[in-house]
């Protein structure tokens, strides 16, 4: 045992011996003489300066380098005079030489001395064109030098052999060697993997041939076949074409294994969209004459698979369908075969352990953790695992705002929606620093930051929260620099804004002055975005529009159950001259009704924020017991400075008309000619996000059109009207509306003319759904004569969602309620005609279209319960 020892200790000695020996034989030791320098002008830096270079670049390349001050002439020197100086040097080796200088050009002649072996000094030589090239001089004289030090090669040339297709530059690219570095075999063995992980070679051989100066480097590659044809076999689910769209190798390019594994890889990841997850796809090379080859892909589709269950290991306190309900992956369900449940989409996997962790902490269970899925792939179904550790549950504790506080911390935790011994919920907490961060954002406080902290108490299970507000300095709006509005004139889109240069800084005027501009529909697109400059208190504003087309040429039709079938031609211009005014020609004709109207309207009459315009009209309707033929005008003018969102309006219209074509046996109408001339002040609010699909804001409106010859007219009248309707969202994408309109007639002829056109009568598409539009009117006791009421109630409740959001097509459930009376009669809200039902509503590009199914509830004597209608109106083209 002992001499066992002994041999190791022994051998692990010389070991280290030997390695040291090779070591202090591989770190060659150098001295080099100062050059001597043979110029017209000698300058005294360019020795030292070689010296130095020379000295840093051989001890990089592993030599030991000592460097003597004091310039010796060694021309006359013999062997025993340099091994006596490199004796007492320490050195193997001494360099010595000369520079030569002529104009700009520098050459160096250099010796090498063997200081241990007699023999003829090795001689090495390198030129510079200018002294700012010295550097690349010394570098090629300093591989030289270690070349002979070290025993070593250097590469002279790099050569490319044996292709045909590949360009040579392109594979001297993926080769890091170059010529005149040293000759090295890692360097080399990485170099030809970097040529073989190119792809387009079967073979790849290194050759090395020794010149006079250096090694010469060859790389004879062997090129892989170019692809001739490429087929797909036993593909059923794709066509060929489909297929290839997804392959990268193409037709006449070289064969790459590389990019055919991953032709492979898309391959199998188009079948997985369609739940082909058990598909096997392989590639055949099939060689062919002249260097050419077939690529086949052999297609194994297999069986579809869906997911047919999503388990939960872990959930205790909420059950697995609460879990499910919060993921984008579903199981496989009846209707499967239309929807997407069932499906396994990888990346909506992963998102979904994203959406139960908050799903968990959004429910106080701050600690949650969810495993990444395990999917089980069977032959004919996929099942998911999840396991969960819920953790504790917290409720919130304390809740306090801190810091700059602007009015009251009560004023503003009133603000918030996270409240004390109510569940954390993070998502709720981030809400409420937007909200803290809005509200001071619009009051001028653009920078400012709301920093949420969440003191966690394990104790008691509870989640102290404090809001940190730093405030920062009052910011106000600096230049507003509008673009793209290349027929709309600035001061059209200047007018609309509810922000202004030098104004204090809102985040909600912003908002509300992009709401006016999208309202005024001159605009695709609309981007206001603050920026940030020079100064620290100021933002421009830059507001980018992308105009669409304002003016309308249509002819067009349509269908509706009021006015049966009519044509419609419409010449306007929404936005006349980039002025913002409207201008319109109408020519509508239906089986009942003709329309001419000509009207124009300033929406900022002399640039004031007041709306002005006329019509010019000529109408003929028939109604059901008499004709109306009619033509007159209308002048119009509101104002909206007074309140938000509010317009306050004064309307005249003068209407000469004449009533003929009357059936006397069922209406009071009496023939004749006649002028009325009315006023009507209106005051209306109208905060809708939209026109025709409002889902949230409200609009209301009063009216009182008064008609007499006190206006030069020959009706006396005057009528009331309020509507008002309420907007807002529901749950998901529904939204609710609930409306409420009113009408009062104050009739002062007498009966002479009776002005049946002038009352009120509900029923078709605008009021009372499944009854026809002057079913719900003021005849009673069973006469004959048909007349209107003198007073209206209307009530409608619909709740709208979208069927194809983008195509502007919603579907609507309504509930419709109203009556009409006469004069002295009570009105009776639990004794009204009803009636309930679906509509569908498009914003179609030829305009509104609305398709509605009345179920009447209480048709009185008009109708039954259960009877339906259809009542429909298709648009024309404007």
């Amino acid at each position: 045992m002992r001499n066992f020892k002994f041999s190791v200790l022994l051998a692990a000695y010389f070991y280290l011996l030997g390695t040291g020996l090779v070591s202090a034989e591989e770190r060659a030791a150098v001295a080099l003489f100062p050059f001597h320098v043979q110029a017209e002008q000698p300058d005294e830096k360019i020795a030292p300066a070689v010296s130095k270079m020379l000295k840093e670049k051989l001890e990089k390349d592993g030599a030991t380098v000592v460097i003597t001050d004091t310039f010796v002439d060694t021309t006359d020197w013999e062997h025993d005079q340099f091994r006596k100086e490199g004796i007492r040097l320490g050195v193997d080796w001494i360099i010595t030489g000369d520079i030569f200088i002529a104009g700009q050009a520098l050459s160096i002649d250099s010796q090498m001395h063997n200081v241990y072996e007699k023999q003829s000094p090795l001689t090495f030589f390198s030129q510079s064109p200018s002294p700012s090239e010295l550097y690349a001089g010394i570098t090629s004289l300093e591989k030289d030098i270690i070349g002979e030090l070290f025993q070593q090669k250097i590469i002279s040339s790099i050569l490319v052999k044996g292709n045909v297709r590949v360009d040579a530059d392109a594979i001297q690219r993926v080769i890091s060697s170059q010529k005149g570095d040293i000759l090295n075999r890692t360097a080399l063995n990485n170099d030809l993997n970097s040529v073989y992980k190119m792809g387009y070679f079967d073979d790849v051989v290194i050759k090395k041939q020794n010149m006079d100066k250096g090694v010469e480097v060859i790389f004879e590659v062997q090129e892989k076949p170019s692809v001739r044809n490429i087929r797909f076999e036993n593909n059923h689910i794709y066509e060929d074409k489909e297929l290839f769209e997804v392959v990268g190798t193409s037709t006449g390019a070289i064969l790459n294994a590389y990019k055919l594994n991953n032709d492979v890889d898309k391959l199998k990841r188009l079948y997985y969209e369609k739940n082909y997850h058990n598909c096997r796809i392989s590639y055949e090379v099939k060689p062919l004459k002249n260097h050419q080859a077939d690529i086949i892909f052999n297609i194994e589709e297999g069986a579809k698979v869906r997911i047919t269950a999503v388990e939960f290991e872990g959930n205790r306190y909420f059950d697995d369908d609460d879990i499910k309900d919060e993921m984008q992956t579903q199981e496989k369900g009846f209707w499967s075969f239309i929807t997407s449940s069932g499906e396994l989409d990888e990346t909506e996997l992963d998102n979904d352990v994203l959406r139960i962790e908050s799903f968990y902490k959004n429910n106080g269970f701050i600690n949650v953790k969810v495993s990444d899925p395990v999917v089980n792939m069977g032959t004919e179904e996929i099942t998911i695992q999840f396991k969960i550790d819920e953790g504790d549950q917290y409720k919130n504790g304390v809740v306090s705002i801190k810091g700059d506080i602007l009015t009251t911390e009560e004023e503003l935790l009133a603000l918030l929606v996270s409240h004390k011994s109510e569940l954390y919920n993070r998502e709720l907490v981030r809400k409420d620093m937007i909200t803290l961060n809005d509200f001071y954002a619009n009051q001028g406080y653009a920078n400012v930051k709301v920093v949420p902290k969440a003191d966690k108490n394990d104790t008691d299970a509870i989640v102290n929260i404090s809001f940190n507000i730093d405030k920062g300095a009052l910011v106000y709006f600096n230049r507003i620099i509008i673009t793209g509005n290349n027929k709309t004139r600035d001061k059209v889109i200047r007018r609309e804004l509810a922000i202004e240069e030098q104004g204090l800084y809102s985040m909600g005027k912003i908002q509300r002055s992009n709401r006016n501009l999208a309202f005024k529909d001159y605009f695709q697109n609309i981007d206001i975005k603050p920026v940030k400059t020079e100064e620290e208190n100021k933002r421009d504003v830059h507001i980018t529009v992308e105009e669409k087309p304002t003016g309308n040429f249509s002819f067009g039709g349509g269908f509706s159950s009021d006015d049966g079938a009519f044509g419609q031609f419409s010449v306007e211009e929404r936005n006349l001259f980039g002025k913002g005014q409207t201008g319109k020609f109408t020519f509508r004709m239906s089986g009942e009704t003709v329309l001419y109207n000509i009207g124009f309207t300033d929406p900022w009459l002399f640039d004031r924020p007041i709306s002005a315009g006329f019509d010019i009209y000529k109408f003929e309707h028939e109604y059901d017991y008499y004709d109306k033929n009619a033509y007159g005008l209308t002048l119009r003018a509101a104002s909206r400075r007074f309140w938000d969102y509010t317009s306050i309006g004064l309307v005249y219209n003068i209407e000469k008309f004449d009533i003929d074509d009357v059936e006397e046996d069922y209406t009071s109408v009496t023939e004749g000619s006649y002028l009325t001339s009315s006023i009507m002040p209106y005051i209306s609010y109208d905060s809708r996000n939209h026109n025709f699909l409002p889902t949230k804001g409200m609009y209301h409106k009063l009216s009182m059109e008064y008609a007499g010859e006190f206006l030069g007219g020959e009706i006396d009248f005057t009528k009331y009207l309020a509507e008002s309707a309420v907007f807002f969202p529901l749950f998901w994408k529904f939204s609710a509306g609930i409306y409420a309109k009113g009408g009062y007639l104050d009739d002062r002829t007498g009966g002479d003319p009776d002005i049946d056109w002038e009352r009120f009568y509900l029923g078709g598409i605008n009021s009372i759904r499944g009854f026809d539009d002057t079913d719900i009117n003021g005849t009673r006791d069973g006469s004959d004569i048909e007349v209107g009421g003198e007073t209206y109630c209307q009530f409608n409740i619909e709740m709208m969602f979208p069927i194809a959001e983008e195509q502007a097509v919603y579907g609507v459930f309504f509930y419709d309620r109203g009556d009409v009376y006469n004069d002295g009669e009570n009105i009776d809200f639990g004794d009204q005609f009803s009636s309930s039902g679906f509509e569908l509503r498009w914003n179609s590009p030829m305009g509104p279209i609305r398709l509605a199914y009345g179920i009447v509830i209480d048709g009185k004597d008009v109708k039954s319960t259960g009877d339906g209608q259809f009542d429909f109106s298709i648009g024309a083209f404007f």
